[in-house]
């Protein structure tokens, strides 16, 4: 089945009993964690149980949280210290995800390893629970692709994104009405590499998200140009707009972004911390409507893995319909093997 672009989540063969109307609802929305190796898990937990901060967050408590981590450093070395962090805050500590979806409504998916993000994933979505993925959505493209399939077949809401797009200062820029209509757009921010997944999974994905909050989607093709340094990723849009990321390894590594637009040239810097990305968490939680389209998401993933391909081919261009072909089919592979599906 290859990825479909739209997709309605509020069926009535999901089991919706604790989201079944807003008069239905709990008067607190029970949360859990999976992935307690990475820093969003307590600032996102401070954040969430602070009943004194937002209405919004009133409606939502962390309650209970699956450690899980990987060999990878980033998430070996610190899924302990996270772990204890976290339980010191209330968080009641479970050892496996089955354990976890009996005692939550929702889940935020927050390992820093995407590679396992399907596997982790494919329990929650059988489970009909509305499911938050924390950057990067997937490991691959076609696990991407997967999620949101799998999601689509059973009715279950998923959301995923970088708290960069949400940041106040890349939001005051994108809906800047004295820009005009934005022409064009150039990102930049640091970059590091997670071996296994393509090169900008594992952090090159904010200045990419940020890229695609400017831009929107439409791009078509990609091309690349890496050195030690520096990555260059440009794309090309289907309405001849050209928007292009800078990845920097070393040297001064802000984040930021310019707009060229037709009436006026603004650039932004990152700002706001992860309290607007956690708004945006507890709206999409509570209404069940991601606020970004789906198809975008895809998109912004393609574009990281046209990148990869470009880089393999010598920095020739590469289209985004040529790499979503091939992910749609992977994704249906990957998929029936992972839910033991013939």
């Amino acid at each position: 089945m290859a990825f479909t672009l739209g997709m309605c989540f509020l069926s009535a063969d999901r089991d919706t009993s604790a989201f079944a109307a807003d008069g239905d609802q709990p008067a607190v929305i029970r949360a859990g964690m999976i992935g307690l190796d990475t820093s969003h898990v307590p600032a996102f937990t401070k954040i969430f149980n602070d009943k004194s901060a937002s209405d919004l967050f009133a409606k939502i408590e962390i309650v209970a949280a699956y450690p899980g981590g990987t060999e990878l450093p980033a998430s070996r070395d610190r899924v302990e210290k996270f772990t204890q962090q976290v339980r010191e805050m209330g968080v009641e500590i479970v050892p496996t995800i089955s354990e976890l979806l009996e005692k939550v409504d929702v889940i935020l998916l927050e390992s820093v390893d995407g590679r396992i993000h399907l596997e982790e994933a494919v329990p929650v979505i059988l489970a009909g629970k509305p499911l938050f993925i924390d950057k990067p959505l997937a490991g691959s493209l076609s696990d991407a692709i997967a999620i949101y399939q799998l999601a689509e077949k059973h009715n279950v809401p998923v959301f995923s994104s970088s708290s960069m797009r949400f940041s106040p200062g890349v939001q005051e820029l994108a809906n800047d009405e004295s820009l005009g209509t934005i022409a064009g757009a150039v990102a930049w921010g640091s970059c590091s590499y997670q071996e296994g997944t393509p090169d900008l999974y594992f952090y090159g994905i904010h200045g990419v998200e940020l890229l695609y909050t400017l831009m929107g989607p439409g791009c078509q093709t990609v091309v690349r140009t890496q050195t030690e340094d520096t990555d260059i990723v440009t794309g090309t849009w289907a309405d001849g707009r050209i928007g292009t990321y800078r990845g920097i390894r070393k040297n001064k590594a802000d984040f930021g972004a310019v707009a060229f637009g037709t009436k006026a040239i603004k650039s932004t810097e990152k700002a706001g911390g992860y309290e607007p990305l956690c708004v945006e968490i507890a709206k999409f939680l509570i209404s069940k409507e991601s606020p970004i389209d789906n198809k975008t998401t895809i998109e912004m993933f393609a574009f990281m893995e046209a990148a990869d391909e470009s880089k393999r081919t010598g920095g020739h261009p590469v289209t985004i319909a040529d790499v979503m072909k091939k992910a749609n089919e992977a994704a249906t592979k990957s998929l029936a093997e992972i839910t033991n599906q013939p």
